[in-house]
């Protein structure tokens, strides 16, 4: 004769204690949801490897990109981590009043945390590829109007400088035709008021080519410091951008590690609901066992 239900949906019989075949049946159950969260540990490891794959893939993605850092780790990895120590403490509170809401609660906390991986890995990915585009772009903008710039200057000088030679040439030109014809007309002139004549042209002369000779000098001087600033302005935006593809790849590498922890608290948790569902088993047992000898 049945005595009435009791705890967890037994139904004891006077005198004989549980029924065994419901017993048996709760105990299944219990098997199948602790496999079922066996199951979704390990759907959650790949996950979180896939995870890990694709930032080693993003680190790689933005070494080749050249000039890309970085931003701190935003607050995703903290929220998950908190989230879950959260939902642990919950677990573990429900676990010891009744193991069937312990694997609802597993089930709902693993939906979450997967969840909150994907966003939080999705989000970290953007912003670095994001990112290091633009640092790319900017640094590479940056050195191309300074190369512009050092080359209009250069330019200019050069051409201000070749304008002056060739107007010093220019006027040698005219004075030496004047010389010729002064040579014609005063061909007859004493030789000592020709030849001072000629040497005051040449003196003339000289002193406007050695004028030309030193602003060329001082054009192709500038124009060689202009060139060597741009070559500085390059190395430091080579610099710039390696610095930020290494905090590129140190966030990756950060957000990898602590998805690895996150990993292995949600499996150190499963491992934990396991030996809580094994001490619920025994438990059983061992209250089905205790009326029969009573018995």
């Amino acid at each position: 004769m049945n005595a009435g239900p009791a705890q967890g949906g037994f139904v004891t019989v006077r005198g004989r204690g549980y029924r065994l075949d419901q017993v048996d049946r709760y105990v299944s159950a219990l098997g199948r949801e602790r496999d079922e969260a066996r199951r979704r540990a390990a759907r959650l490891t790949r996950v979180v490897g896939e995870l890990s794959a694709e930032a080693v893939s993003l680190r790689q993605f933005a070494e080749a990109l050249g000039p890309p850092a970085h931003e701190p780790p935003g607050p995703c990895a903290q929220e998950v981590l908190d989230l879950a120590e959260k939902e642990a403490a919950v677990v573990l509170s429900t676990a010891r009043e009744e193991a069937r809401a312990v694997c609802e609660a597993v089930e709902a906390e693993a939906r979450r945390l997967r969840e909150l991986a994907a966003v939080g890995a999705g989000q970290t990915r953007e912003e670095a590829d994001a990112r290091a585009r633009r640092i790319v772009l900017s640094a590479r903008a940056e050195a191309e109007e300074l190369r512009d710039a050092a080359r209009v200057q250069a330019a200019a000088e050069h051409g201000e400088a070749m304008a002056v030679l060739e107007a010093a040439g220019c006027r040698a030109a005219d004075l030496l035709r004047e010389l010729d014809r002064m040579r014609v007309s005063r061909r007859y002139e004493a030789e000592r008021e020709h030849s001072a004549r000629d040497a005051e042209a040449a003196e003339r002369y000289g002193a406007l080519t050695a004028r030309a000779q030193a602003r060329l000098s001082e054009a192709l001087c500038a124009f060689a410091e202009a060139e060597e600033s741009a070559r500085r302005d390059r190395e430091e935006a080579q610099v710039l951008a390696a610095r930020l593809v290494e905090e590129a790849g140190v966030r990756a590498a950060r957000v990898s590690r602590e998805t690895d922890r996150v990993l292995r608290e949600h499996v150190r948790r499963a491992e934990e609901i396991h030996e809580q569902l094994d001490h619920v088993r025994d438990v059983l047992a061992g209250l089905t066992e205790r009326p029969q000898s009573q018995g």
